[in-house]
This record gives structure tokens, sequence and C-alpha cells, in this order.
């Protein structure tokens, strides 16, 4: 056991950890301060809960999918690794096995279980429910005796070690290290959400296990080893280094720094065409984190580069990227409207990358790309019946979302899918030195520890462009409350203050400033325009998809040639998602009579239905959200008539 255990545990008595920035989170759990310091934080997930929203509903969905995943089964292929006997019930063995990337013949297998360590510990700050952490001790109790037993220096998987030296050795092997890197984020996760000491204690073996594997590599060993996939090992280990102050750490960090990757990013020169997108989005997770803790400032120009080179040239209007996963020339979306676009993981990723962005330069276009990809990708992603997750979000015209098995499937976006939903209350505010910062409009209620305040966000957005901010619990001390202006508000904005208009100086693209000694009952209305546009594809002004403010609205397209049953309960789905042919109908409507300056006579609000749905004038085709549509075909890029 490390030396400085015994240190950190004298240190989490006394309270004397250093504030760091996760971003911003989990004050007293890490050892290191951050030597740049951020222009705004986040707040704790214990300190946002969600009111009745859409949002609430997938989380609650999601709670009881997860929970339903029994704990033998999640340790069941670690167990099988290491000889450990399963479990017994009524004098049986009766471990049911999970399928799919979960499989024991497959070289994937024990990265569910790291997500669901994460999404468990994220459902605990998120709603305080002790039956998230309960079933997280039992998971990491598991785990620490398959860590025992497998008697290899602090090494813990769900397979042998076999699959890292054929890595090392530059030999086909399926990620080894993307999966032992879900499970070092869930363990020290645990630690930070749930304060689940034990699952650091693992976490410190398995840092300790790594070390030793590879501080005796050569060079040209390491290169081979970083062509495989290896996920946010990088962006792991940092955080881990944060915690511990361990220098072997902060060198396992280093190591994963992937130089044909990043030092031309470095160098800001857009070098993505044809990389597999999510394997490089979490090596600039890494490099932010870097910036956060070592001072690199390069790595947070090299970060912010990426970030913007994907937003702006390599994603859909719907804020997810890639084709068949991987990036492709930038500026060619309409070249890439396939069956197979949109894998949820990068949004995923993007979404971590974009709130450690905006916690080092709070700039409004992070937090519109942040509500763009929440709402049209993010959302959208589960099914509302099922609570199943799509592993890609399709923009070929009359596909459909292809959803995943309670038990049959466990792809990556499945276990990021779990992540998604549980934590929905990270980015709708933030903070720094003058006072709270409104980034989304979502049913919320928000307790600031320390600051004796309390603030409800009641709206219905985006069925309409108002939220309001009533102040429930104040002190008396001035404090200032900035609200997103989104960019794409540029019809205009109104401001009240208990009930009386604010004369409004910002423009769309900044933060509404509101300064003032507030008191309890005081209330804020702010209401955005929310109009019809058109957002046409970089490469094609004539393929466009229609949007009412940032709401990507599609077609609904009925169910025709759809098999039956519906493909989110088809079991055999899950091996070929990839391949998956949608069959679509020959006779699609995939083109309408729409025009940029006649948008809102050309399409009409079905009326008695909601603000989101409209119907066209000339084709009399029915649009409403994407992320509402389920199990049927739309369309979202139309060819302009």
């Amino acid at each position: 056991m490390r030396n400085y255990i015994l240190s950190i545990a004298i240190l989490l008595s006394t309270g004397l950890f250093a504030q760091s920035h996760y971003p911003g989170q989990h004050k007293g759990k890490f050892l290191l301060e951050d030597k740049t310091p951020s222009a705004v934080t986040t707040f704790d997930l214990q300190e946002v809960r969600l009111l009745d929203s859409p949002f609430k509903e997938n989380m609650e969905r999601s709670s009881k999918w997860i929970l339903s995943l029994k704990v033998n089964s999640l340790l069941h292929s670690f167990r099988t690794n290491a000889g450990v006997f399963s479990g017994r019930e009524g004098g049986y063995i009766t471990v049911q096995k999970l399928a799919g990337w979960e499989s024991l013949d497959c070289e994937l297998r024990g990265h569910t279980t790291g997500h669901v360590l994460s999404a468990l510990a994220m459902f605990y700050g998120s709603t305080g429910n002790e039956v998230y952490k309960l079933k997280a001790d039992s998971l990491v109790k598991g785990l620490a005796e398959v860590q025992i037993a497998l008697k290899q220096n602090g090494y813990l998987s769900a397979y042998p070690q076999n699959l890292i030296d054929r890595n090392i050795a530059g030999q086909s092997v399926w990620a080894p290290w993307y999966t032992l890197h879900k499970i070092f984020s869930g363990l020290i996760d645990q630690y930070l959400y749930c304060d689940n000491k034990q699952a650091l204690d693992i976490a410190v073996k398995m840092a300790d296990w790594a070390y030793n594997k590879l501080k005796p590599l050569t060079e040209e060993q390491r290169t081979k080893m970083l062509c495989n996939e290896f996920g946010g090992m990088n962006d792991s280990f940092y955080n881990l280094y944060a915690i511990t102050g361990n220098l072997q750490d902060k060198w396992l960090a280093e190591f994963f720094y992937h130089n044909e990757a990043l030092d031309p990013l470095k160098e800001h020169v857009d070098n993505l065409n044809t990389k597999h997108a999510n394997t490089n989005i979490p090596k600039l997770i890494g490099l932010v984190r870097d910036n956060e803790l070592e001072g690199s400032v390069t790595n947070l120009g090299t970060a912010d580069f990426f970030w913007n080179t994907v937003v702006d040239h390599h994603a859909y209007c719907t804020g997810s990227n890639s084709d068949k996963e991987h990036f492709f020339l930038p500026d060619h979306q309409s070249k890439h409207l396939t069956g197979y676009t949109g894998e949820s993981c990068n949004v995923y990723n993007m979404l971590k990358l974009t709130r450690h962005l905006f916690c080092a330069k709070p700039d409004v276009k992070y937090a519109d790309y942040y509500e763009k990809a929440l709402y049209n990708h993010i959302l959208g992603q589960q099914d509302d019946k099922t609570g199943m997750i799509a592993y890609f979000l399709p923009m070929l015209s009359g596909a459909h979302k292809l959803y995943s098995t309670p038990d049959s499937s466990f792809w990556c976006c499945v276990g990021t899918g779990f992540e998604n939903q549980a934590k929905f209350g990270e980015a709708i505010y933030y903070k720094n030195d003058k006072g709270l910062i409104v980034n989304l409009f979502i049913p919320s209620v928000l307790t600031w520890k320390g600051k004796g305040f309390v603030l409800r966000q009641e709206t219905t957005f985006p069925e309409n462009g108002t939220t309001s901010l009533i102040i429930e619990k104040v002190n008396k001390a001035a404090t200032t409350i900035a609200v997103r202006y989104p960019a794409w508000a540029i019809w205009g904005a109104t401001v009240k203050v208990n009930g009386k208009s604010i004369t409004l100086k910002q423009k769309p693209g900044s933060y509404i400033e509101l300064n003032r000694t507030w008191k309890a009952g005081d209330k804020v209305e702010i209401n955005y325009a929310m109009k019809l546009h058109l957002i046409p594809t970089p490469d094609n002004a004539h393929k466009a998809a229609v949007a009412y403010g940032p709401i990507i609205l599609a077609g609904e397209m009925g169910t025709e040639n759809m098999p039956k049953p519906a493909p989110y309960s088809n079991p055999k789905v899950y091996n070929d998602y990839y391949t998956y042919n949608f069959n679509v109908p020959s006779d699609l409507q995939t083109s309408l009579s729409l025009t940029a300056k006649n948008l809102e006579k050309e399409l009409t609000p079905v009326s008695g239905l909601d603000n989101l749905t409209f119907k066209t004038i000339k084709e009399g085709v029915i649009l409403e959200p994407l992320y509402r549509i389920h199990r049927q075909r739309y369309v979202v890029y139309w060819d302009l008539k």
C-alpha cells in the first residue's frame, strides 16, 4: 500500500484538502490544487434537483433499467476471470449471464460495470437516494474480492492480462485499455460522489500495477500500444493524481499522450478525416485536465482548436458527429447522411470536453453547443417507452432509431447512456466570484451550499422560450445572476423582475446580467422569441434541416417496412446494428417546398398540440422535435424545392 494513503485519511478527517476542478465539484476530495484557476466552476450534483420534465422522465426510466441489472451478473465475467464463485440462490447457481458486448467471448467485457459504477454514483448525487449507493457498494466489494483473488499486483479486469500483452506487442485486440478506463472512472466516481474509500483503494492498486507494467516499455512499444483505442486513460490518471498526489499517476497520465493524434492538433492542423471519432475525443479531455492541474496552456489551446474544428466543420445540425464512427472531410455533411451517423458516445465525450472548456473560458458558444447536443441528441437517445438506448442517431432520410435490449447488447453507447441520463443537473448552473450563471433552461431547484441561496427554475422550454427564476432563500449580500442569452435568439428577448420590464442592453451570444440585493420571493422572467428557421448543410445549400429555436424538427414518416416486433425488442439487433438495413420505402417523401424567407407561411402550427408541432402547407408533412420521435421513420435533412 502506498504510504500517502494514510496521509489522505488524515487529511479527510481534518478537511484540509484543496478544492480541485472536476470541473469544480467534490470539494475536499483532491490533494492537489489546480494551478490554472477556473473562470467559473460547476455545482455538485447534490446541489441541483430536477423538477418534472422530459429530463426527469428519462432519468427515472434509466434508473429503473440500471437497478434491474443484478450485481452478480455485472460481476460474473470478473469472477470468471479470477476463478471466483459467482454466487448461489436457493441452492442453485442462478447468475444471469449478460450478452452482447458483455458476453464471455467479447474482448470488451467488463466495460459496462465501470459505466454502471459511474452512473450509480451520479444517480446518488442527483437524488440522494441510498438505493444507488448500496448497489454500488456491493459492486465495489465484489471487485475488491476479485482483485485479491487474481493476485496480479493490483491488476483487475474481466479479461486476462494477455489482452494487454497483445496490445503492447501491437497485435490485434479490441481496446483493453478502453475497458480499463471505464473501470478506473467508475471507481474514481464512486470515491468522489459516494465517499467509497474501498473504491479508491482498488483504483490505487490498479494504478500501481499499470505503472509497473508500463514503466519498462520502450518508446517503440508505447507507440504501438497507443495505436489501439484507450479511451480517457490520461484523464483518469490525471484525476487520480489530483486525488493522491503520487507522481507515478502523473507519469501514467503523460504516458498516454498520443503524439500521432495530438501533435498535429497542437499545430492547429485538422487531421480528423477518417479518424475514429470516439477514440480521439477523450484524449482532448485529458489535455484539458492537464491544463487545469499543471497549467499547460498549450494543451488548452489544442483542446479548444479541436472543439471548434469538430463543432464548426464536422458536426450535424444536432451537434452529433461521425459517419460509421469516423470523422470525414470537413464541411462534407451532405455526403454523409447515412443510417450510421452520430455515435452517442461521441456526444457524451464532446459534452464532457465542453464543460471543461466552458469552465476555463465561459463563452456562450460552449453553452449553446451543450444545449443543442443535449436536446437534439442525448434527450432523444433514449426510447421513451422502454428506456433503451440508441447507438447512432441516423441522418438517413427514412431511417429510424435502433435501440438496445435490456440484457443482450451493452454497446459502448449503452454504458455512456447510463451516465448521460444520470447527470442532467451538472450543466444547468455555474458559479464565479460575481455570482450565479444560468446556462440551461431545465426545471430544477438549486441549493447553493455555503451561500444560503436557493433558486427554483420553472419553465416549459422548449415548448416556448420563457423561463422563470424564483428566489426561495437568500442572504442579504448583492449577487449577480447571469442568464445565457443564446446566439440562436436573434429575434430578441424580454426580461422582467418582479413584473417590471428591464431595459435589455445585451445582444444574443452573451449573458443578461442582473445585479441586485435579492430577497426571498423575487422572480425573474425571461422570454426568448423562438421562430422557425432552416439549417443548410455546409456543402449543399439546397439540403437543409428545419429548426425551431435550437430544436431540430424532423418529419414523421410512419412505420412502413419497419420490422415487427419493433427493433428495440429484437434480440438479433445487437449484432447487426452496424450493417442494419433500414429498408426505406422508395416513395418516401424527402423534399419540401420551403424557403428561408417564407418559412413562417409555409409551415403552420398544428392546432390542439404544443408549440413544437408543425405541418407543411403544401405537402401536409408533420414535423416535431427529433428528440420526441420514436419507433417510426423520420427525415431530418430535406431536399428543398
